[in-house]
């Protein structure tokens, strides 16, 4: 038993986003065991001052990493960079990323996330030989236990180049056969990583571009329920195009005609959307993943986040291709970029922020203690509400992250 006084922290409420002035916290095997407020510090205890749950970074692509700062020349759209991004997954070995993850993770970390959610598709040798024992699998595994981080890896299903394509020589890595060799490979990988505590698998289908419809069907009857699944989700227009051509439907309609819209399912970026499409999401309860930094760099545009949640769905954030690793500014444009499109100030409210950052309103019995401290004298944040704290706060102010009752300081 592990325990901590928080000169403030954020607590779950009733009445919507409220900070408590001296919390004690009682953490065993990770998780709060007890929680009061109004409470003076006890011998033994870790002192912390401002504390708030950790940041969920619900779409990441560790090894887009190595693109950052390096894509602005001649311009360049999303089908430019991604032809430097096939580059640099042609580089990775298992050696290489474990270390190329450690260090977007360890950045991740002081940043104030405190789980990752890893799209990850650069499963096997050039050639598309298999790696012995997963190995590239292993090495992000490895990677997040190093750092301290959670990660929840989504092994990600990739047979096609796109709609009605073979893949190209430089897919060839991605891709399984067919979803019965992905899905061996799955549950096999599921076994592997037994081992890392702070490690689960989800699953991933990389796009209805990446996939034929049939294969959708056999994803949903292959994979067991309760399962994460994540979808890029029209991303680009050029995408939905395609997939009315072929199919007459869009994404999320060929994703729903065979049963892969649920409440387990999180579609990411959503961007280009009908409102046929809200509806089905909203209907479903499905997760939407914003990643604003990402899709203001690409160019991608700005996806209807408040119809959306109106919808019925639920919001998150992600720092996808890592050109930009910072929570707090994930969140604080999920708001501003709204502004931007709409014309009007005031999109989400406080606790709405501060759930599409953490997925949680704030600490309560029974959760991990996963969290983030953070420094009240930065000038950025001096006199700020601590409630609307997700608006102005930055990476830079964070002085510590907790992952399980483990209190780590950044590496600056």
């Amino acid at each position: 038993m592990t325990s901590f006084h928080c000169g403030a922290a954020l607590v779950a409420s009733e009445v919507g986003v409220r900070f408590a002035d001296g919390v004690r916290l009682e953490i065993d095997g990770g998780v709060i065991a007890a929680l009061d407020v109004n409470a003076s510090p006890q011998p033994g205890d870790l002192r912390l001052s401002a504390v708030v749950p950790g940041f969920v970074n619900a779409h990441s692509h560790a090894f887009h990493r190595l693109l950052r700062g390096r894509t602005h020349d001649d311009g360049g759209d999303f089908w430019q960079w991604r032809t430097r991004m096939y580059e640099s997954a042609a580089a990775l070995t298992p050696d290489g990323y474990r270390e190329l993850a450690t260090r977007v993770f360890t950045e991740m970390r002081d940043a104030g996330y405190t789980e990752v959610r890893e799209f990850h598709y650069v499963h096997h040798r050039l050639d598309g030989s298999p790696y012995p024992a997963h190995d590239m699998e292993i090495a992000l595994a490895e990677a997040a236990t190093a750092v301290g981080i959670r990660l929840l890896l989504l092994d990600t299903l990739y047979l096609r180049g796109g709609v009605g394509s073979p893949l190209l020589p430089e897919q060839t890595r991605f891709g399984d056969g067919d979803v019965p060799g992905w899905l061996s490979r799955w549950f096999g990988l599921r076994e592997a990583l037994s081992r890392f505590p702070l490690v689960a698998l989800g699953a991933a289908v990389h796009s209805v571009r990446a996939v034929e419809p049939d294969d959708l069907a056999a994803v949903a009857a292959g994979l067991p329920a309760d399962v994460p699944l994540h979808v890029h989700v029209s991303e680009q227009p050029a995408e939905n195009e395609a997939c009315l051509a072929a199919y007459g439907l869009t994404p999320t309609g060929l994703l729903a005609q065979h049963g892969l819209v649920t409440s387990r399912l999180s579609a990411v970026h959503a961007t280009h959307l009908t409102d046929d499409d809200i509806r089905l999401l909203g209907d479903a309860g499905a997760t939407i993943v914003m990643c604003p930094t990402t899709e203001a760099d690409l160019g991608d545009g700005i996806g209807p986040a408040p119809e959306l949640l109106t919808a019925g769905a639920r919001l998150t954030i992600g720092s996808d291709q890592n050109a930009v690793i910072d929570p707090w500014e994930e969140v604080a444009r999920l708001e501003l970029d709204q502004r931007l499109r709409l014309q009007r100030r005031g999109i989400f409210s406080p606790a709405q922020l501060w759930r599409a950052g953490s997925e949680t309103e704030g600490f309560a019995v029974g959760m991990p203690f996963d969290a983030v401290e953070l420094d009240l004298g930065s000038p950025r944040v001096v006199g700020a509400a601590l409630e609307q704290l997700p608006l102005v706060a930055r990476s830079g102010d964070v002085t510590a992250t907790i992952v399980a009752g483990r209190v780590t300081r950044p590496e600056r």
